[in-house]
């Protein structure tokens, strides 16, 4: 049931507004001025408020200046006027709404305001949940260091080249970057190298036109054009054929591209994070990997480390996916004792974290109500 705040020194409003939204199976608390308003408020949660404008004391501008971003706030006045209006929409009202009072109107501004802000929560919710997806666990030497360097480089526009084996969060980390950068609002558009096969990344990196190649049935932007403004990630860059690495030198060159079968040059405004677990001083060496790109990307090198460099960050990764994974399964959650913990220290990680949350689930899976080193030594 939402709860709706109703602000007005007029007792008559307040009992006809509460008896009509009571009706309509809303909460409602009411407040008899501004400052008691704010008092309400600031003790309680509420889904909305609707604060008359003139009234002694703390007025409905003041309330709102006081309780704006906590929920939609109606103005209301018999005193209205277009500059009144503006202002408070300015000042952040979701709506303003003039005396004498129309039903209709009212319980669909009610509406509106309410879904609103049920969505606002949901983004907010669903925007947690995904800020806990890409967490970076652990106090180590060595993985302090890269969330220092994190910290320094993402509000930068520089790009980054990460490196590190499979498995250690590469992309973790191309995230963290992107989410703590002021193209955080922005989308981040991620390409696997290594997945599209060497014909088509051309077209999926720049888009083409339609009937440039056999299945080109229509005109398709590219992953460049759909990261425009944000940040492009190019995971597995170290895969990327020597045709489409000429054309990403270019377009970080020159902030253009041009899609394929088309002449006309299109400009983007990206910020390339790229990872590889290959050494790509080596396949410099093989004529594998262009030196020139390599030095474009190589602006800020972050290397992940490998789990078995930071084994002492294993109670923690324990700890963390197992409530991450329990609340997954909708299970009770499952400690680990010292002694299974212990043995998942003593053992090596060639999958590195990416293995570790895979053993982890399996014991939760499989294991009793506490997992025990046997239990690591039978499922792990």
């Amino acid at each position: 049931m939402a709860k709706i705040l109703v602000i007005d020194d007029e007792r008559a409003i307040r009992s006809t507004l509460k008896e009509i939204l009571e009706f309509e199976g809303y909460e409602v608390t009411t407040a008899e001025d501004g400052a008691a308003g704010v008092a309400a408020a600031q003790k309680d949660n509420f889904d909305l408020i609707y604060t008359d404008i003139k009234m002694p004391g703390m007025d409905g501008m003041d309330v709102l200046e006081q309780l704006h971003g906590t929920c939609p706030i109606i103005i209301i006045s018999g005193h209205g006027n277009i500059e009144t209006a503006v202002d408070a929409l300015k000042k952040g009202a979701f709506d303003f709404i003039e005396k004498p009072l129309d039903l209709n109107r009212l319980l669909v501004t009610t509406k509106n305001a309410l879904s609103h802000h049920e969505l606002k929560q949901e983004v907010k919710q669903l925007k947690k949940q995904v800020a806990g997806k890409h967490t970076m666990v652990g106090e180590s030497v060595a993985i302090t260091h890269v969330r220092d360097i994190i910290q320094k480089v993402a509000p930068t526009e520089a790009r980054v080249l990460i490196t590190g084996a499979n498995g250690t969060g590469k992309e973790v980390v191309a995230r963290l970057i992107h989410e703590q950068s002021s193209r955080a609002h922005t989308p981040m558009v991620e390409v696997n190298c290594a997945a599209i096969p060497s014909e088509l990344i051309e077209s999926e990196l720049f888009g083409h036109m339609k009937g440039s190649f056999t299945g080109a049935v229509k005109d398709r932007a590219g992953k460049f054009e759909q990261a425009d403004g944000g940040t492009l990630f190019l995971d597995e860059i170290g895969d990327m054929s020597l045709a489409a690495q000429t054309k990403v030198l270019r377009a970080l060159q020159e902030n253009e591209i041009t899609r394929v079968g088309s002449d006309k040059t299109i400009h983007v405004n990206v910020r390339v994070l790229a990872a590889t677990n290959k050494n790509l001083t080596d396949e410099i060496a093989k004529g594998n990997f262009r030196e020139d790109l390599f030095h474009r990307l190589n602006v800020i090198p972050i290397h992940v480390p490998a789990l078995d460099e930071r084994k002492e960050d294993i109670p923690l990764l324990v700890d963390y996916f197992a409530q991450q994974i329990c609340a997954e399964q909708g299970t009770k959650f499952k400690a680990f004792s010292a002694a299974a913990i212990k043995a998942l220290q003593q053992r090596t990680w060639p999958g590195n974290i990416r293995e570790l949350r895979n053993v982890i689930e399996r014991l939760i899976i499989l294991a009793g109500d506490e997992i025990s080193e046997q239990d690591v030594h039978d499922f792990a």
